[in-house]
Order: structure tokens, then sequence, then C-alpha cells
């Protein structure tokens, strides 16, 4: 069976004629379907979780919506065996959508979906700390900055009218430059852990690492976040591993540059710029620091677990 949860306020402006062109088509297949709308902040999580709870076995869920609903129906799914995922992109940023090569038409989306028996299997990332949070992530989870901005974009008016626009991705552009040159900078402690695997010489077996002015920290599954950002270029979502962006030791007129060489995906090996694979992170930080995951503010922590659960997700791609 398939189960559609459509967020028809979808941050794009084009949700509701999304989800009619999804219906007509639908009806034109003659496909048989549920479907259930989201009223409000976690309303996705509790519908996924509704659905989780049927009794047949081969569950397809399919998300009308952006990167925040996804990120509520995956954190609703309770057994992923049963499950399927296919997504029909309606959000202003789409960065999953994005990373997974999903069609921006609503058509071609829903034949893609249509067509697939599940048998791709992709990584999905959880992240915990100290203040109770415990949220699994499809794109990326981080700490610092970026979170910063995400906590902030989340009510901004100007993503508001950008998304109107059709411009919604700059607003993470905009809130960046500007929260960079008035946050603080952290001094945190990183324990990395990763399985040592001859075959891959270049795989370090668990370490630890010491970030002084520490700007942020990304945990990608994902190569882009933010509107197509790509932070983790060489990130793949099969194989088991977050790819980890951190920046730091720089100072704040240079990390705005590191920011353009970052958006052309010409950062890799510049100093103060640190790229590399874990699957699992042990963060704690001095202080306090904004945490997100899948752009969903988490709160300010100071410890945190991130951990890379390999190909647990059924994708109708």
């Amino acid at each position: 069976m398939f189960y559609f949860i459509v967020n028809k306020s979808g941050g794009s402006g084009n949700a509701r004629k999304t989800w009619a062109k999804v219906v007509k088509l639908m009806k034109e297949k003659e496909i048989e379907y549920k479907a259930y709308a989201t009223e409000y902040r976690g309303h996705a999580t509790e519908i996924a979780r509704k659905i989780s709870e049927f009794p047949d076995t081969d569950k397809r869920i399919i998300v009308v919506g952006g990167d925040g609903t996804i990120n509520e129906v995956v954190n609703g799914i309770k057994d992923f065996k049963r499950v399927k995922l296919g997504v029909i992109p309606t959000g202003s940023g789409n960065d999953f959508a994005r990373g997974l090569e999903i069609p921006k038409d609503t058509k071609e989306a829903l034949e893609l979906i249509l067509s697939s028996v599940g048998e791709r299997k992709i990584d999905v990332g959880r992240v915990r700390a100290d203040n109770g949070s415990d949220r699994l992530f499809v794109i990326s989870s981080g700490i610092g900055l970026d979170a910063i901005v995400c906590k902030k974009v989340q009510t901004s008016v100007r993503k508001k009218l950008l998304n109107k626009l059709h411009l919604g991705s700059l607003s993470y552009v905009l809130m960046t430059v500007q929260n960079l040159f008035t946050m603080k900078k952290y001094n945190v402690h990183v324990r990395v852990h990763k399985e040592n695997k001859p075959e891959v010489p270049d795989i370090i077996e668990n370490y630890s690492v010491d970030y002084c002015d520490l700007i942020f920290l990304a945990g990608m599954n994902c190569k882009a976040e933010g509107g197509g950002v790509p932070m983790a270029p060489g990130a793949a979502v099969d194989d088991g591993l977050l790819s980890i962006c951190a920046v730091n030791g720089i100072p704040k007129w240079k990390a705005l540059f590191m920011l353009i060489m970052l958006m052309k995906e010409k950062h890799k090996g510049r100093k103060g710029i640190n790229l590399y694979d874990a699957e699992k992170l042990d963060f704690s930080a001095d202080v306090p620091m904004v945490l997100h995951a899948d752009g969903e503010y988490l709160g300010d922590v100071r410890k945190i677990t991130m951990e890379s659960q390999k190909q647990k997700l059924k994708m109708l791609i």
C-alpha cells in the first residue's frame, strides 16, 4: 500500500499544486493509496509512527514535502524492515532529494517511486546529546555556525519572502554571512571511531583531536546541506560512514573566503578545513553550542555522539 504524508505548506509555495498533480496522476493510473496531511510541527512523525503499526508488511511511505518533513517521517518509522520511503520534493532546500538524484519534476519523481522495488538501501545518521535529544537524520547533523543558521532560518521572515521568489536556498547563505561575524568560537574535543580496514590504507583507527576556535562541525550523510552547500563532496549515502567537515583556527574574515571556496567545492586541503570519515564521533565543547539534525534545532548542548547506521533505510528510487 502507498501511504502519502503531505505537507501542503511546503517551503517553495507550490506544495498544494504538487499534491494536486500527484492525486491526478494516481487517479489516472488507478493505483490505490491513502493520504495524510500534516497540520502542525511534529505531526509527520506521529503519522509515520501510526502507519508503522499497520499490519501490512510492505508499507510504502511517500513524503510530499521538504527536508524537515522527511526528517520527521524518518523519526516516526518504527520498523525499517517493513517500510520503504519515497520522496516527492516540495521544499526550498531539498538537499535530501538532490543527494539521491530524485527529480524535481513531480511526474518524474512519482514515476521513479512507482517503478522502484525498494532495493536501494541508504545509511541513516543518529545524534544524541546531553540534553536528552536523540534524533535520526538523513542529510546531516551539525554543531556551531551551520546549526545557528538552521535555527534562525526556521523563523526567518526573509526566508519566507525568498521562498515566494523561489530563492529559498539563498536565505542560508545570507544568514551564514550575517552570523559568522557575530558568533563566538569554541574549544572542543573530538573522539573519532572507525574500524581499521587494511584494504583501505588511509583509514586510521580510533583517534582523538582537539579543535581550538572551532566555527562548526558537520556530520554529513549526503554531500550537501543548507540548500546545496557541498560540505562533503566525497560523502556517500550507503558507505556506513559520516563525512565530517570541521572548520577551525582561522580568522572570521578568512572564514568568509573559505565559505566562498566551500560553495564552489574548492575547500578540500585548505588550512583550517578538516575533512574525514567516521563511523561514530564523540564531541565535547567548553560551553554549550547550537545543535541541529537535518536543519531541525535540537537545543544548546555541550556533548554529543554522532553515528552512522549502515543501510538502514530502504528507498523507492
